[in-house]
Order: structure tokens, then sequence, then C-alpha cells
């Protein structure tokens, strides 16, 4: 019988905060300025200068380390991790090793109708490195530091998931519980969450852990689900050909879908770790966590519990909606002004989702503003607009964020209920189908549809649907 073999799993996550400066320094943390140009001699390492801790980057880190269940280190300092590498200026990396800000925290996930927790085995703050940008025209390397010193937080969790799928939802929670903080945009495109896997196999029913690898330069959640399944079947094929599996680092290349070695796995003691010397330890009151406490959101869950109360609107529509903090910001602001939950609602999960995927891009997107989307609501909800029109000035609130009034008026779109004009069009449309009448009359319910099609045609699309159904029926009696 063959053997089965388990997969074991445990994260790092490194998460760009979302603070306007960088940790050590004043230069902007801006994503996608032209090279080196948010750069200072303290985040390029230069000789003399030395470091000042931004307090944004500690609320932000006891935040998250509060919103995910974690003891946080009320005396914690930083460390210096000495290794060379030419996007590293200083030649070290100032992090937290000995006493980091957060541990022993937990993220609830769901898979299916499993619930479990996920450990969290620490978390703790540390600058970015530069990025190298490998020309392989010219074959050389050039180096960009305005990443250089952009605060991180790395969250390690424990060894605790079987298989992708628990990846997944462990990676949905944190970035949500993170982007609802507004401590993170969190976006893996843009590198501002960037995952390393660490996966081992063992057999199945044994306690000891396999030899793990740490797979990098994962960059979606695709590509990490497909990094994992491949690293999996790997490790599996070098124990059944009775080979062993090294500690290594691995780069996983998405194109090729494959994975290879970088290095052998260094150990905390290759980096000499030392205390930072130009940094005091960071002492953090129990004054000052009740007051991040207190400023901390209503996150997901709650969210969902509430709509569902408040709103009577669906799970499946409450889950989608809170996905997004700015959707569900969007869905709250835009209920309140036009008072039809439901209705904004729909506009959020069938249309804008629609053309989310249409243009390739994220709820954190979106541009509209909750008034414009009200106000198509309410032009809707009282007749002024039919249902084809109003699909249509959606589309353009959803471009350029128009005013559904203005535009409604400006391109003369209001629906016709003048019911003379309405009864000049239908006496043509009638007379130039008398195929349709005669079939309609002969109990082809199709052929009504079809007349229908012809008055709105005639009309621009402007005329009330119902209307035109009603009066119809009775010209054709």
């Amino acid at each position: 019988m063959a053997k089965q073999y388990e997969t074991v799993i445990g994260l790092e996550v490194h998460v760009e905060l979302a603070t306007k400066t960088k940790i050590f320094c004043s230069c902007s943390t801006e994503f996608g300025s032209a090279p080196n140009t948010h750069t200072c001699p303290v985040c390029t390492g230069m000789p003399g200068s030395l470091p000042v801790l931004n307090k944004q980057v500690v609320e932000y880190a006891a935040a998250i380390g509060l919103a995910t269940n974690c003891q946080i280190t009320q005396v914690c300092k930083f460390d210096r991790k000495n290794y060379f590498y030419p996007d590293n200026p200083q030649n070290y990396q100032i992090s937290q090793l000995y006493l980091p800000i957060a541990r022993n925290g937990y993220v609830e996930i769901e898979v299916g109708d499993m619930k479990k927790n996920v450990r969290i085995h620490e978390m703790h703050m540390e600058e970015d490195a530069g990025k190298l940008v490998h020309d392989e025209w010219d074959d050389t390397s050039l180096i960009d530091y305005n990443r250089s010193g952009v605060p991180l937080v790395e969250i390690v969790s424990e060894p605790d998931m079987r298989s992708a799928d628990e990846v997944i939802a462990y990676l949905e929670k944190l970035r949500t519980i993170i982007q609802y903080l507004g401590a993170s945009d969190c976006k893996l495109q843009e590198g501002s969450m960037r995952v390393d896997v660490n996966l081992s196999v063992r057999e199945a029913g044994t306690e000891k852990f396999g030899t793990r690898t740490e797979t990098k330069n994962l960059n979606s959640f695709k590509a990490i689900t497909r990094a994992i399944e491949h690293e999996r079947e790997r490790q599996i094929e070098l124990l059944e050909e009775g080979k062993t599996v090294t500690q290594d680092t691995r780069r996983w290349d998405d194109n090729k879908e494959t994975s290879y070695a970088m290095r052998s796995k260094e150990d905390a003691q290759d980096y000499r770790y030392f205390p930072e010397p130009d940094l005091v330890p960071i002492v953090i009151s129990d004054e000052w966590i009740a007051e991040i406490k207190a400023r901390q959101p209503e996150f997901r869950s709650g969210k969902i519990e509430r709509y569902k109360k408040e709103f009577d609107i669906p799970q499946y529509d409450a889950e989608i909606i809170t996905n997004s903090r700015h959707m569900a910001d969007i869905f709250e602001k835009a209920s309140s002004i036009c008072g039809k939950p439901k209705k904004v609602s729909n506009w959020l999960m069938v249309e804008t989702m629609r053309l989310l995927k249409e243009h390739g891009m994220e709820p954190e997107e979106i541009t509209f503003s909750p008034e414009n989307l009200a106000k198509l609501v309410m032009l809707s909800e009282s007749g002024t607009i039919n249902s084809s029109v109003a699909k249509e000035v959606f589309e353009k609130i959803f471009e350029n964020n128009v005013d559904p009034d203005k535009y409604v008026e400006e391109n003369g779109l209001k629906t016709v209920n003048d019911e003379g004009e309405l009864q000049k069009v239908l006496e043509k449309v009638i007379a130039e189908n008398p195929q349709a009448v005669v079939d309609y009359k002969g109990g082809k319910e199709k052929a009504l549809g079809a007349l229908v099609g012809q008055t709105m045609k005639a009309m621009k699309g402007k005329a009330n649907p119902g209307m035109v159904n009603q009066k119809l029926r009775e010209m054709l009696k």
C-alpha cells in the first residue's frame, strides 16, 4: 500500500505598513516613484547617520498584534541582523529577535465546514531592504533604495497549516484584519504583502517534522497555491526515491511553475544578532495599549452579523461586501443616504463586481462616491430612469464618478411617462408589426415581448417598460 503523506506549513508574512514616512527617517514611503528619489543618508546607510524611530510604526504593529490575539511585549527593543547583500546598504538590517513586539497570538480560519486556529509564534518590526533590478540585456544589476527603510512587520506563524486552502484562508483573514485597521493596503502585486512558505512533508500519523524548505518570491494567492502543490510533490518524490530533502531557501518562478534552490537555509547565529546600539528600548504602557484598543474598528465578522440584522441583507451579500473595508464603507454611507440597503447591495454585488472583473481591479480601487451610488438608486426607484438606463449611467459613475442627476438631465435620459406620446408610438408599432399582433392574439406570449422591444427602440430606451407592457395589453384586447 502506498504511503500517505501529510504536508506541514508555516508562513512568514511581511507587511509594509501604511506610514507616510520610513521607519527611521523622514523619507517618503510612496510606491512607484522614480528610482532613488526617496532616499537620505539614514536609509542609504551613510557612516555617522543615526536612526530615529517613527512612533506610528509601533502603533500599527501593536494594533495588528492586538487584533490577532497576541500578547504585546511592553518593553521591546531592536537588534542588528548582520548580512552582506547589495540591497542592504548598511550591511545590517535593524530588526527584532530577542524581544519582538508581539507573541503567542492566533487567527481563526474557516475552510468549508472546518474551523481552526492558526497560531502566531511572534511578530516583529523591521526595516525593508532596497530592490535589486536585474538588467539581462546589459548583464548588470541596479539598486533602487526607495524601499530601503520602509517599515515592515513580519508575522511568523506556527506550522499549523496542512493544505494550500488553509494557507489562503489564513492569508485572507490576516489581510482583511490589517486592511480594516488601515495599517497596510496589503497589495501583493506591489509587494506591500509578501509571503515566504516554510513547508515539509511527513508520513501521515507521525509526530516528527520532516526537513523544511522555504519558498520565496510569491506575489499572488495563485502563485502561493501553485508553489505549495509543487513543493509538496517535489519532496514526496525525493522521499519515495529514498533520497533526503535538503533544508534550503528556494525561489519560485511562476512563469515556469517551478522552484530552484537559492542558498542553504541560514540559522540565527549566521546573522550575528546583537542589540541595536543606536536605539533605546520601547516602553509600551498599559494606557497606550488601552488607547490603541479603543481605536480598533468594527472588524469583518462583526460587520457581517450587524448587516444581516440592521440592513436585512443575506449572509452571502454581507460576506462579499465586507470582504473589502472600502466597499463596506461605500455600502454603509450609500444606504444611510437613500435608505434602500438591499438595492445598494444589489448594485455592489452585481454591476460593481462585474465591472471590477472586466477592468481587472480590486474592490479597494473603487473610485465612485457613495453619494453618487445613492442618487442612482433613488433615480431608479422613483421611476425617473428605467433599469437599462440605470445600468448605462452606473457604468459612467464607475468609470468617472459622474453625478447621475446631472448626467441624466444633460443626456435626456429620463423615462417618458407621457401617455399621449406613448399612445402614438404604440399605434405605429402595432401597425408595423401585424404578424406579432396575430401571434399574440393566438396565445403566443413571446410576441408581446417583441412589441415591447420595438416600442423601447422607437423611444430610445426611455419608456417605462411596465407602462408599455400594460398599455399594449389594453390596446390588443
